[in-house]
């Protein structure tokens, strides 16, 4: 490789449908310069373009961006694009100083077996991170010779959702710097003909908006194309700087003279139902709100004002009841009463009025809103006609009752039956993310998340505007079983105003001229029955206008509506169905080339400085949004996908959970149903093993070995500290041995080694190890735990003397009941009481008498430090401390958790 060309790359994540593009060098400009120009310190955006074809609602993006180096020396440059969430890559390729680089798509193992390693450059590297709420963040770095120039072309696909009456196209334009050529050219393709088109510019006034974004639509074609000149993308008529920063929205919406609309090309199908002209369903509707002293401040004042105004929207011909739960669960009614207009107002004084109180009984809160519903159901025939919609808000997680997850959702699977769809909102970042989406898909629901800012209230109520309107409930969409196969989800519990249901499938050899499809549902005072039939001559004409076009895309629309299916429906499922999803996704994912979250996209021929080809990934579902991080890291190289629970973001979504083990060693339990922590220390001899966590069922485990303090002074405590950590899944063959200088996977078969130095995310079958560069690694196991391991780097006058570890518990609600330890066996429910407190033998602490297991102790009140987030300097805790190696607090004594090695 050149010296003139290095590379570094990040691929971020977050939430849903905007894109922003920038293309930038990596220095800034000059402040004050006199002329207007379009270089940065030498480094010209010559040309930034963004092509978008939709074709029934499957969009296909292309942004290509070609950057100058107009110095006499080599210039790193950058590609910075932020896509949808929703979306999937689907190729990459630069162009630079004569060579091209080609995107590759492989599956996960296969990148993991070629590229065991990533380095990265620099003190700012970091994780895949989210960027705003809606978005995944895409940049690469690249270093140009002197007066050379590198094109970069990014594609990617998505499939367009109806909601509120439109489908949306957003794309946030931030170039940095005016651009010599720059196009945002939108064309739509729409057989049902489009109704509705409009494109708007936040960064420009209205009236030149008007005048730069050329817009049209006739009969089945739609056109919106943005071309600024550089005079137009001027902030001012002498400036340097660009005002093209902001949001550019296309959207739009189709004819719906016909009932349904169904197409047909390549033995492939897509039906959209989406009827107009229905009568609104009354509905039955239940709150479930938490109340949990958590929600405190703007949370809980948030969440009164949206329901005060939802509360104020629902039809006279609603029933609604309100369900509150903290430590315990209290209902307004405590049963369905008609929205009349007294009701209303009393609804919501009583929302007015409500205070938070206690911990979360998540699972008494739903069954209690699950049983006014049902008793609806069973005693007033009227109301069994109405749509009945279950819609729970928290902001935590369960402490209170039943917390066990597994339960939870066996208890709410059972108690609904199926008979309503149940939404969870969940508000912030300390909610259990995954355990809220598959109750909700359990249920024919989904999952929202609420983010806590200045406009909760109104992402509260947008999410209400959604499912206000239901039209239809228990729709079914059928076809012919000796012709389809490979269907999507084809029956859904309702079907609410301005949205659209979508399936796709596969049809049989020579069986498309006798294609067609059934609806049957429920509206309001009768059965729905509808037939849809393929207009063949329809289907030439289209097939004549679009050609190759409408095939590949009603192929591409199936192969993408199938994937995001199957990595849904595997988050449910466990076992033998859980993998036959995952390879099946997997398949699809290689034989359509998308980039999910079971592949990865290497780009050949391309390395960095250390000889390695960069990985694309595309990151966890949950990942925290980069300005909700405490920093902003830059560029990295990834070797694997990072599993949803483990990123350094996830390490920050669980603020309150500082169990673990640190320093000399001291051991920390956080009790979530006291909201207090317990601690100890346990006191033996540089090389004792001890046992940290032990899984019975799943033989999974935790071990660590104590060093001593080094070099420590005659008479000084023999401090001892963690300097080696065993942790091992036997069931897949995972073996991790990690010390203050190297971590190895699977040293007994001479794997790999890293150093802490290096920034990588390995998968091995169920576990994914992340390595955060001189800072921490997190090992996840599916259906698992997920663990910290902290590295603690001594410093000159230090009273610590060498390397040392901390061990941290991140989620352990999968771990099974019978998992011990001298963390594990406190992963589950216990309970303690704490009472006369009173000055101790050190008249500066408190003493207090503590029942736990039947036990009575003596426990002092004093301050440990928790180093999961800042391994430096730490963070007081607060805890009741339990002299004698835990003794009373752990189960017998704790020279029986002595084991002879680490694994």
């Amino acid at each position: 490789m050149d010296g003139t060309m290095g590379l570094r790359v990040l691929l971020c994540v977050c939430l849903a449908s905007l894109l922003i593009l920038q293309a930038m060098p990596t220095q800034a400009s000059s402040p004050g310069r006199p002329k207007v120009s379009k270089s940065v310190d030498g480094v010209t955006i010559r040309s930034l373009k963004v092509n978008c074809k939709v074709t029934s609602r499957f969009a296909h993006y292309v942004i290509t961006s070609q950057v100058v180096n107009n110095a006499d020396e080599a210039k790193e440059v950058a590609f910075d694009v932020e896509i949808p969430k929703t979306a999937f890559i689907s190729d990459f390729a630069i162009t630079a100083d004569g060579k091209a680089f080609i995107g590759d798509i492989k599956d996960k193992v296969t990148a993991w077996k070629q590229y065991r390693k990533a380095a990265v450059s620099g003190e700012n590297a970091g994780l895949v991170r989210a960027s705003g709420r809606t978005m995944e963040q895409f940049t690469i770095h690249l270093t140009i010779g002197p007066r050379s120039k590198a094109t970069f072309r990014l594609t990617y696909e998505e499939v367009l959702k109806r909601r509120l009456t439109q489908y949306n196209i957003d794309i946030k334009v931030k170039p940095k710097q005016l651009v010599h050529h720059f196009e945002i050219d939108v064309d739509i393709f729409e057989p049902q003909g489009i109704s509705k088109l409009d494109a708007q510019a936040s960064f420009l006034p209205k009236e030149l908006a008007s005048q730069l974004i050329k817009k049209s639509f006739s009969g089945k074609k739609g056109h919106v194309l943005f071309r600024p000149t550089v005079g137009q993308q001027q902030s001012c008529p002498t400036c340097s700087t660009s005002l093209m920063n902001g949001d550019f929205k296309v959207t739009y919406d189709v004819n719906r003279d016909k009932l349904c609309d169904l197409l047909v090309a390549n033995n492939h199908f897509a039906h959209f139902f989406a009827p107009q002209n229905l009568t609104n369903l009354n509905k039955n509707l239940v709150f479930v709100i938490d109340i949990s002293t958590s929600m405190e401040g703007q949370k809980v004042k948030q969440t009164k004002e949206a329901l005060l105004k939802i509360l104020g929207d629902m039809r006279p011909g609603d029933y609604f009841d309100l369900v509150l739960f903290g430590s315990e669960v209290q209902s307004w009614r405590g049963s369905l009463v008609p929205a009349s207009a007294a009701n209303v107002r009393a609804a919501q004084d009583f929302v007015r009025r409500f205070h938070l109180a206690g911990a979360t009984n998540l699972n008494g809160g739903l069954l209690r809103g699950i049983e006014i519903l049902n008793q609806a159901h069973g005693s007033v025939p009227e109301l069994s006609n109405h749509a009945s919609v279950l819609i729970m808000l928290t902001d935590g997680e369960p402490t209170e009752g039943v917390t066990d997850r597994s339960q939870i959702l066996k208890n709410v699977r059972n108690a609904i039956g199926g008979r309503f769809p149940l939404y969870n909102l969940g508000f912030g970042h300390n909610v259990d993310w995954n355990f809220l989406e598959v109750m909700s898909m359990e249920n024919n629901g989904r999952a929202q998340r609420i983010y806590e800012d200045h406009d909760a209230t109104q992402q509260l109520q947008g999410f209400y505007d959604q499912v206000a309107n239901p039209l239809l409930v228990d729709v079914e969409l059928l076809y012919p079983q000796d012709t389809v196969s490979a269907l999507t989800q084809h029956r859904h519990k309702q079907y609410y105003e301005g949205s659209e249901i979508m399936v796709a499938g596969r049809i049989a050899d020579h069986k498309s001229s006798s294609f067609k499809a059934d609806v049957l549902a429920r509206g309001e005072g009768q059965e729905f029955k509808a037939t849809c039939l393929v207009d063949e001559e329809e289907m030439k004409k289209l097939l004549q206008e679009r050609g190759h076009v409408l095939e590949n895309h009603v192929e591409r629309l199936w192969a993408y509506l199938t994937i995001q299916e199957l990595l849904a429906k595997r988050m449910k499922l466990e076992g033998k169905e859980k993998a036959t999803a995952t390879a099946k996704a997997l398949q699809m994912s290689l034989a359509y080339q998308f980039v999910t979250p079971l592949t990865s996209m290497t780009i050949r021929g391309m390395t960095d400085e250390d000889g390695l080809e960069p990985i694309i990934d595309k990151p966890p579902e949950d990942s925290l949004p980069l300005e909700m991080l405490g920093h902003r890291k830059t560029f990295m190289l990834s070797a694997l996908h990072p599993s949803p629970t483990q990123s350094s973001s996830n390490i920050q979504q669980l603020p309150n959970r500082v169990t673990g083990v640190d320093t000399d060693p001291h051991f920390l339990i956080h009790v979530p149903q006291k909201k207090d922590t317990l601690c100890f220390n346990i006191d033996e001899e540089p090389g004792v093993v001890l046992s940290l966590v032990q899984d019975p069922d799943t033989g999974f485990s935790v071990n660590g070995q104590l060093i001593g303090n080094k070099a420590r002074s005659p008479g000084q405590h023999e401090g001892t500290y963690f300097g080696r950590l065993g942790i091992a899944n036997p069931a897949t063959d995972f073996h991790l041995e990690v010390t203050p200088q190297n971590i190895t996977l699977n040293p007994g078969l001479g794997g790999p080694v890293f150093s802490w130095g290096d920034q990588a995310s390995l998968r091995q079958h169920e576990v994914v190890v992340t390595i955060n560069r001189k800072r921490n690694l997190v090992v996840s196991v599916e259906d698992g735990g997920t663990f910290e391991v902290v590295l603690h780097r001594v410093w000159k006058g230090s009273a610590i003397h060498q390397d040392f570890l901390g061990f941290y518990v991140l989620d352990s609600h999968r771990m099974s009941a019978r998992t011990h330890g001298l963390l594990g066996q406190f992963f589950h429910p216990f309970d303690f009481e704490v009472s006369d407190p009173h000055p101790g033998s050190d008249p500066t602490k408190t003493d207090a008498t503590m029942v736990v297991k039947s036990r009575q102790l003596t426990v002092t009140r004093g301050l440990q430090k928790d180093y999961s987030k800042d391994p430096r300097h730490g963070a007081e805790v607060t805890c009741w401390f339990v002299h004698n190696n835990g003794a009373g607090l752990i189960d017998g004594v704790h020279t029986d958790y002595i084991v002879p090695d680490i694994f």
